[in-house]
């Protein structure tokens, strides 16, 4: 794997600096040379640039879909933990004051039944009628 890339051998390097060395010449080959260089390094530095923000982006998506997984979990978690309807509910249920003990109830009086060997009561008397 010899080259610059993909495709580009041995043979045709050799070519391409022949070629170079004829069209540019002999005299201004090393400051072509070192501009290639340069170029070439911009360019490495500028897809790597591209490469990290790329990585940045994603890591920064896949940031926020957990984010939001785990906000989302935490308000199922917080739904399901939730009792404070039931627990009011039961509460006002189990009321903890102390009630009053009911008083009894007493019995109605028994009608009065004259003892056997006891006088009838006397019977009201009635107002006379005036006469007139």
């Amino acid at each position: 794997m010899g080259g610059l890339g993909p495709g580009i051998g041995g043979m045709e390097l050799v070519i391409l600096a022949i070629v170079a060395l004829v069209v540019v010449g002999p005299k201004d080959l090393p400051v072509m040379l070192r501009k290639v260089g340069q170029v070439v390094g911009r360019a490495r530095k500028m897809a790597a640039e591209f490469r990290a923000s790329f990585d940045d982006m994603a890591r920064q998506s896949e940031l926020d879909d957990l984010r939001k997984e785990v906000e989302a979990l935490r308000q199922s978690q917080m739904q399901a933990v939730d009792f404070s309807p039931e627990l009011d509910a039961v509460n006002a249920g189990l009321d903890m004051t102390p009630k009053p003990t009911p008083t009894p109830v007493a019995e109605p009086p028994a009608p009065d039944i004259p003892a056997p060997d006891a006088p009838p009561p006397a019977k009201p008397r009635r107002a006379k009628k005036a006469e007139g």
